[in-house]
């Protein structure tokens, strides 16, 4: 989606939907944000994100096989990056509409509730 077009219509916006799903999962959004700071290796991600290993290796992979992250062995280990910056701009992005929408977005009866759980 290079540029907003009113005749466009919903033709070739699935790899845009499938992106925001990939996304959508707060785990996943997490970990993204956190890899925007710079690499990790995922016992770093269970320590600051507060959330299990098993939680964080499972979205790892599927941001892998989304093609948003990309790992490096160092001894052992592996150290996670972004192989996207521009998922650093999105990020930013998404933020001051989130500002500017105030709560709309988070009370959206489709997409969310007070809580922040999908409804």
């Amino acid at each position: 989606m290079k540029s907003p077009n009113k005749d466009a219509g919903r033709g070739g916006l699935e790899p845009a939907a499938a992106l925001f799903r990939s996304l959508g999962d707060p785990a996943r959004l997490a970990i993204v944000r956190r890899l925007a700071v710079g690499e990790a290796r995922v016992v770093d991600l269970v320590e600051q994100l507060g959330l299990a290993q098993s939680t964080v290796s499972k979205h790892l992979a599927c941001l892998r096989e989304c093609g948003l992250v990309d790992s490096r062995p160092v001894g052992r280990a592996s150290m996670f990056t972004l192989t996207q910056p521009s998922l650093v701009g999105l990020l930013v992005a998404a933020e001051a509409v989130l500002e500017a929408t105030g709560e709309a977005v988070a009370l959206c009866p489709a997409y969310g509730t007070p809580d922040g759980e999908r409804a």
